[in-house]
């Protein structure tokens, strides 16, 4: 049937019959796309678009990855599913691939079907383990969409479920954010006060199980930590027999320049959750992975938890190419590459752009935040901007990239910049360029 049908009516049939994520529904009118490959995609008029953010920060390996593809083929013809309580081949590849390239101690796995869902787990393992109930995240976090990871989600994706679609017991630190710190301090005199912060949580707290924190936070605008913040937050969990959760879904898979994000400070959390680009986002799977230590209490205590989907096998099977695609590129090291050149273009446009507030990154994983006052650093729009549906500015910017041929992930007042890491120089520098060109937009709109 859908051959038949027009791109007018794609669009008005996914319009009227579907709903458009995180967003008020009237006036939505999504793009139609037919294809897509490398770092590009293609609409029904033929226009292709440079990905500039690799989609949702997830197509790492780029469109068409054709290992990733024969693995989904070959394993859809060889055992296309059973049941998570059997043992297969393709699980026991993918569990000895993970054990090589997870931070060393993680080794047991639980196999989900998002992000979304390995955070859900990870929170019933904390607080099963730990006796306890009590949850710390962060502001400018994002955790996933389900009762208990909208609640750990600090952004104002959370504000509408609130109070009755989400579970209790999630409290909320200040996030590490050195450019404009909630706590109004500045780094190094700050003596890291924002992970302080968190052990005089604990304390006046109690029943905490868990700390869950993105390494490297994603969407809500790639916020590096000072190198002391790891460690030290390490160190405050174990003083408290609380449990570290790394929220890896976007920062991991050599985004960052490593593996994994924690792989930067040398600190192994007790969970580690994942997703994204694991698949290289061909087929949906997600990670739970923990340490043995965690996985012996449920030797001898019921484990609560599971679902039709865990460890499908046609999900495993793209994780395994996966994995193996980004050995043969070698992909951490092309980020780190990359990332250098990326940045000093992005550092060259803040020179030229009143706009630009601050220009951050880390590997090929990139923020530029945009500011009306660069002075004061005031956003140009607010939480309650993007939640009452107002015209943002970023979407403005991001409105005339598209019109360009280029693709960039807006939120509320900054940009993510991760492309496929398979990118090019010439493919930066388009994505640059319209950059570039559409900033004139936020330029002409700065106070004074």
């Amino acid at each position: 049937m859908s051959e038949s049908l027009s791109s007018t009516q794609v669009k008005e049939y996914t319009r009227k019959y579907t709903y458009g994520t995180w967003r008020r529904q009237k006036g939505w009118n999504p793009l139609h796309l037919v294809d897509a490959e490398g770092c590009y995609f293609t609409d029904a008029d033929g226009k292709k678009y440079l990905d500039f953010s690799a989609q949702l920060m997830c197509v790492t390996l780029g469109h068409k990855n054709q290992a990733v593809i024969q693995a989904i083929e070959e394993q859809a013809r060889k055992l296309a599913y059973v049941g998570p309580g059997w043992a297969t081949e393709v699980r026991a590849e993918l569990s000895a691939q993970l054990v090589e390239v997870l931070p060393r101690g993680l080794e047991k796995y639980f196999f989900t079907t998002s992000g979304t869902e390995a955070n859900e787990a990870a929170f019933k393992i904390a607080r099963m383990v730990t006796g306890k109930t009590k949850i710390i995240s962060r502001y400018r976090s994002y955790h996933g969409s389900t009762m208990g990871s909208i609640a750990a989600t600090g952004d104002p994706r959370r504000w509408a479920m609130e109070p009755a679609g989400k579970i209790p017991g999630v409290i909320f630190a200040p996030e590490v954010n050195c450019y404009k710190c909630p706590l109004l301090h500045t780094y190094p005199q700050c003596g890291i006060a924002c992970v302080e912060y968190i052990e005089h949580m604990i304390a006046n707290e109690s029943d905490v199980a868990a700390v869950i924190v993105e390494p490297v936070v994603g969407t809500n605008g790639v916020l590096i930590p000072p190198k002391e913040y790891m460690p030290r937050l390490r160190q405050i969990c174990d003083q408290n027999e609380v449990l570290l959760i790394a929220d890896e879904v976007m920062s991991g898979w050599c985004r960052t320049g490593k593996w994994f994000a924690m792989d930067h400070w040398g600190v192994v959390p007790d969970i580690l959750t994942t997703a994204k680009g694991i698949t290289n986002a061909a087929i949906p799977l997600g990670l739970c992975a923990t340490t043995a230590k965690i996985a012996e209490y449920f030797d001898d205590h019921f484990f609560s938890h599971g679902h039709t989907y865990e460890a499908h096998p046609l999900t495993l099977a793209p994780a395994v190419a996966s994995i193996k695609e980004m050995k043969r590129l070698n992909l951490a090291a092309g980020a780190v590459e990359m990332g250098a050149y990326l940045g000093k273009k992005l550092h060259a446009l803040k020179e030229r752009h009143p706009s630009i507030g601050e220009v951050r990154g880390i590997g090929m994983f990139w923020a530029v935040d945009l500011v009306k006052n660069q002075k004061a650093k005031t956003p140009f729009n607010t939480y309650k901007d993007k939640i009452a549906g107002a015209a943002l500015v970023v979407d403005k910017v991001a409105a005339k990239m598209m019109g360009n041929g280029v693709y960039i992930q807006a939120w509320m007042s900054h940009f993510v910049i991760a492309p496929p890491l398979i990118v090019t120089e010439k493919d930066l520098d388009q994505g640059v360029a319209a950059l570039d060109e559409a900033l004139a937009i936020a330029d002409s709109e700065i106070e004074g």
